[in-house]
């Protein structure tokens, strides 16, 4: 039996706007697991913020994705949707969901692993759950 996909994940170091292997942040995080596990290359967002502190920012691109048809709003989470989360009042963190309630994430300074989505810790801030268009199944919100 073949190891779960997220093993290749779990323990990625956080490097702030990184998208590789060598480090990564949340976004850049899903952007490794898109590209290496489904093939779809989604926007890396290089240059579109300086740093992870403008969550402002972040949080304005989030909002902008949600609104292309690339990204369709679901309520029934299945691996590779992307969970969103507030950081205070504004959408700035993502998840991969991985699992029944399990997302893969990068948050903070941490290394790359997987959480419940359903703790308290994570359910208060939850804004929404999206799955790519290219992965199928369309809007069962």
């Amino acid at each position: 039996m073949s190891a779960h996909w997220t093993t290749r994940y779990v323990g990625t170091p956080y490097r702030e706007l990184g998208r590789d292997r060598a480090g990564c942040d949340c976004w850049g995080l899903a952007v490794l697991v898109y590209r290496d596990e489904l093939g779809i290359q989604l926007i890396s967002y290089d240059g579109d913020y300086a740093s992870v502190a403008e969550r402002a920012e972040i949080s304005a691109l989030i909002e902008a994705g949600q609104r292309t048809p690339d990204w369709i709003k679901v309520s029934q989470p299945k691996p590779f949707d992307i969970v969103l989360f507030r950081q205070g009042r504004l959408t700035s963190h993502v998840g991969i969901v991985c699992a029944s309630g399990r997302m893969l994430h990068q948050y903070g300074s941490d290394c790359a692993k997987i959480e419940s989505y359903k703790a308290p810790r994570w359910q208060s801030r939850h804004v929404g759950t999206f799955r790519h268009a290219m992965i199928g199944e369309g809007n069962d919100a």
